[in-house]
């Protein structure tokens, strides 16, 4: 083990000297379902995750062979206990240990194990017992993972849940769970409080979009422009669904008592196909939806509630799960297809995750862009009076389109600095007019955005233009 361990910081450190610029996002994750039977090998998902800007992965067991494929990658996996393995877990400190040896201690540190997520939906599977065995269940794993070794007394326990766990969702600042499942609730939430261990949620804005198949409602839910929606509780103007389920979740905590307790986005995806009724369930739409949501983590922003970062967010899925049951839209999330090229494009490809300047281009200028007149062309930036919900929105969605380069205002880039909303959005703003038709409609952002004929260009940070 202790060879592994070195080779593993040989291959790391000649990654990160061979990728300068390919860096990952600590905030970025996915899903690896394996309910299928055309999945490829662990190894190859291996060295795709390796191409992209994904560093977390979660599993929703332990498959030997995918840990050990993770070996060396740098990549942070959590793995999961099934709902039928609570009970054990829960009754006999004992089989927490065998479950430690048998599913941790052989991986990990060479794997990078960072969370175990005890069962799935307890709290909303109808089984009173099992909702009850979760505690303990949770207690116990914890107890083993500490007394198996120093590098895994730092590996977290939690537990899945999904947003029916709440009554009230609309809006996030009335946030509040079932007062049924409450007083359970909230011993694992001073547990994880205890243990600085994230409460793991699965917001699914196409699920509210299904149960409001408005226009409006899909704009807001795929980070499109759109008027947003205010909440009285908080004065906050959301502009996305995903903050909006978020912030719900975050009240909810916080009305138990528990408002140091950090937010883990187990699962969120879209499907790129359904069956008939299926509102939404396109291609254009999960490619919206996801790039939307990269985007928008990428830009730090955070929610209304938690603003300034990014939640950790594991995207559903990786690949399709051909063997699942129910509609077409439950084997139509996944990502990447078994050959391993992508259904279609969000943004994650390293070579694409920070495609503007090189390192040697950042602007070290925070001064405010000075425009200059340019005859015949025309700039899409932000109009006086935007507001800065309505700019981000913006941002999100440009950043969003696979044709859009945002590399320039990320980390590094010519355009990073200043490092405000309004900047990056105007630059972002312009980049999709320009690869767009150039038609005043592509400068709308929800009348967010007006066309110029000031070149907004300033030291090394070059707007694209024309007529």
């Amino acid at each position: 083990m202790a060879y592994r361990i070195s080779l593993c910081l040989v291959i790391a450190a000649a990654l990160f000297l061979a990728l300068p610029l390919a860096k990952s996002q600590s905030f970025i994750g996915v899903n690896y379902g394996e309910v299928a039977d055309n999945l490829p090998p662990p190894a190859a998902t291996a060295q795709l995750l390796q191409s992209t800007t994904i560093s977390k992965v979660r599993l929703y067991g332990a498959n030997p062979n995918i840990l050990r494929a993770l070996a060396c990658t740098g990549i942070s996996v959590v793995i999961g206990a099934s709902n039928g393995d609570i009970p054990a877990l829960a009754s006999d400190p004992m089989a927490a240990a065998n479950w430690v040896s048998a599913n941790v201690l052989p991986f990990h540190p060479a794997t990078s194990i960072s969370l175990v997520a005890i069962g799935n939906e307890a709290f909303s599977s109808g089984d009173s017992a099992l909702a009850a065995q979760l505690l303990p269940a949770m207690q116990n794993l914890r107890t083993a993972l500490v007394a198996a070794s120093p590098s895994t007394a730092g590996i977290k326990v939690s537990t899945v849940n999904i947003m029916s766990v709440l009554a009230s969702s609309e809006p996030p600042s009335s946030g509040a769970f079932h007062a049924d499942v409450l007083p359970a609730l909230k011993g694992v939430l001073a547990f994880l409080d205890d243990t600085a261990s994230p409460f793991m949620i699965n917001p699914y804005p196409y699920f509210a979009y299904q149960s409001d198949p408005r226009p409006e409602t899909l704009a807001f839910c795929l980070f499109q422009p759109n008027a947003g929606r205010h909440d009285a509780g908080s004065g906050a103007t959301y502009m996305n669904m995903f903050d909006a389920q978020v912030d719900a979740v975050r009240a909810a905590i916080a009305a138990a008592g528990f408002p140091g307790v950090e937010i883990l986005v187990a699962e969120t995806g879209w499907p790129y196909k359904g069956d008939t009724g299926e509102e939404g369930a396109t291609v254009e739409n999960a490619q919206a939806y996801n790039g939307g949501l990269v985007a928008h983590l990428r830009s730090l922003a955070g929610t209304p509630a938690a603003p300034g970062k990014s939640a950790d967010t594991y995207i559903f899925a990786l690949y399709d799960e051909d063997l699942k049951p129910g509609p077409t839209s439950e084997r139509s999330f996944g990502l990447y297809r078994p050959d391993l090229t992508p259904t279609y494009d969000v943004g994650l490809a390293k070579s694409s995750a920070a495609p503007g300047a090189p390192a040697s281009q950042g602007n070290s200028s925070t001064t405010a862009p000075s425009p200059k007149r340019s005859e015949g062309k025309r700039w899409c930036v932000p109009k006086q009076g935007a507001t800065e919900a309505e700019l981000q929105a913006s941002l999100d969605y440009a950043c969003g389109q696979p044709a859009v380069d945002c590399g320039p205002i990320q980390e590094g880039g010519a355009c990073e600095d200043p490092n405000t909303v309004r900047s990056h959005a105007a630059y972002a703003m312009n980049e999709f007019y320009q690869v767009s038709a150039r038609n005043a409609g592509d400068c709308d952002f929800g009348g967010s955005a007006v066309l110029t004929t000031d070149n907004p260009s300033y030291s090394k940070c070059v707007y694209n233009g024309g007529q």
